[in-house]
Order: structure tokens, then C-alpha cells, then sequence
């Protein structure tokens, strides 16, 4: 399953502007291996690192999604958040996209608790339980769920921690890389040339500022799991 399986194009990469780094005084030297060349006082990230560790993600995440995997998206920064919600729902992975709860995986049992609260409050909905309350209990109701429906509608159907991780962003996301590392769960991370590439399991160099380097990634990466689902189906 190398490059080609994935069809990942350096030419594709260039287009979709994933080699632009951030500026040359924003950058962490560990990064140093993973850049190519300064330009216009930008660092320029190597595609074809780039290209081989993308690669890697879409084996990895194609062989868990065969077996049955879980997958948790994180991405809450305004850029990210309505492409993680679309790439989340085309591969029926879990996401997060507004904000991250500290805790929420490190500690499961409140979120837990959280989510049951959730789906009682939406059964109770359905049920048209709130046409019976006073206008103002009604309507404390409805915020709450409208609070939960931001916050954790995305995780909605998550009934046990995830098996792996992606993350837009380490920076943006370092208390969730933090929680995941702690947990022992993988991680395939965006990386930026501001962050450190030896904490995820899996960092894939990339502008992860532009919309369409973070969409060309996400492309590569829900094509994988949703292969990877359907043979898993088809066992």
C-alpha cells in the first residue's frame, strides 16, 4: 500500500499549498528535518516527507478502520471545525469541533455521565416531554441541550474511549495530544513547522492553516478509513 495506492501527488500538495510552513522566526528547530527551504522569510516543508508520512496514516488508519476501530477527529480552531464536523460524518468518526472539555477522555467517567445527560434530555425532547413544562423550564431545557448539542454533539455515540486519535493542529490541541498520550491512545497529528513532530505517533507535515491543506489531508485520510470500513463490512 505505498504512495500510489493512496494516490498522493506532490503536484496535488503543491496546489493545495500544504508545503507552506509558518514564518522563519516561528518555528521549532526540531522540525529542521521536515523543511526543505526558506522562502520570502516562510519555511517550506519537505512534500515528499510529507507525502510517506501521509502514506503511513492512510495504511494505519485503513488496517484499524478493517478491523472495526474506533476514530476521535479534534479540531476546534474556526478554520478546521466545519471541514473535521464534514470529514467526521463521511467517515462515521466521532469529532470534536468547538471546544475541547478538559478531561474529556482522561476522565471518561464524567463525560460519560455528560452524554447519558445528553441523550436523556433529546429523548425527552422527542418525546415532546418540554411542551409540558412552564415556558422557562422549557426553555432552561432547551439551552442546556443546545449547550450539549456544541459542545458534544459530535460524540454523541461514543460509548467507550477511541482507538486512534487525529488531530488538526498540535498546538491548537496540545491539551487533547496530552490526554491521549496519557491514555496509551495513537495519534495522527497535522503538524505546522511551530510544533514538535516527536509526540504524536503519526505527524504528518503540513500548513495546517489553509483551508484546502487541511481539506487535501482529510481527503487522503477519509478515503483510507472508509475503505478500510468496507472491507471490514464485507468480513
Amino acid at each position: 500500500m505505498g504512495r500510489r495506492y493512496w494516490n498522493i501527488n506532490l503536484e496535488d500538495m503543491m496546489e493545495a499549498g500544504v508545503h507552506f510552513g509558518h514564518g522563519t522566526k516561528k518555528w521549532n528547530p526540531r522540525m529542521a528535518p521536515y523543511i526543505s527551504a526558506k522562502r520570502k522569510g516562510i519555511h517550506i516543508t519537505n512534500l515528499t516527507i510529507t507525502a510517506c508520512f501521509l502514506s503511513e496514516a492512510c495504511d494505519l488508519v485503513f488496517d484499524a478502520a478493517s478491523r472495526g476501530k474506533t476514530f476521535l477527529i479534534v479540531g476546534t480552531k474556526n478554520k478546521a471545525a466545519n471541514l473535521v464536523a464534514s470529514a467526521a460524518i463521511r467517515a462515521r468518526c466521532h469529532y470534536v469541533n468547538k471546544k475541547w472539555l478538559g478531561g474529556m477522555l482522561t476522565n471518561w467517567s464524567t463525560t460519560e455521565k455528560r452524554l447519558q445527560k445528553f441523550r436523556d434530555l433529546r429523548a425527552e425532547q422527542k418525546m415532546g416531554k418540554f411542551n409540558r413544562l412552564s415556558k422557562g423550564d422549557a426553555a432552561m431545557l432547551k439551552r442546556k441541550l443546545s449547550i450539549f448539542q456544541k459542545y458534544l454533539g459530535g460524540i454523541k455515540y461514543m460509548t467507550e474511549l477511541p482507538d486512534i486519535v487525529i488531530l488538526v493542529d498540535q498546538q491548537e490541541e496540545y491539551m487533547v495530544l496530552r490526554e491521549c498520550v496519557i491514555l496509551g491512545i495513537p495519534t495522527i497529528c497535522f503538524i505546522d513547522t511551530n510544533c514538535d513532530p516527536d509526540i504524536a505517533d503519526i505527524s504528518i507535515p503540513a500548513n495546517d492553516d489553509a483551508i484546502v491543506s487541511i481539506q487535501f489531508i482529510f481527503t487522503k485520510l477519509v478515503s483510507a478509513i472508509c475503505e478500510g470500513r468496507s472491507s471490514y463490512i464485507a468480513i
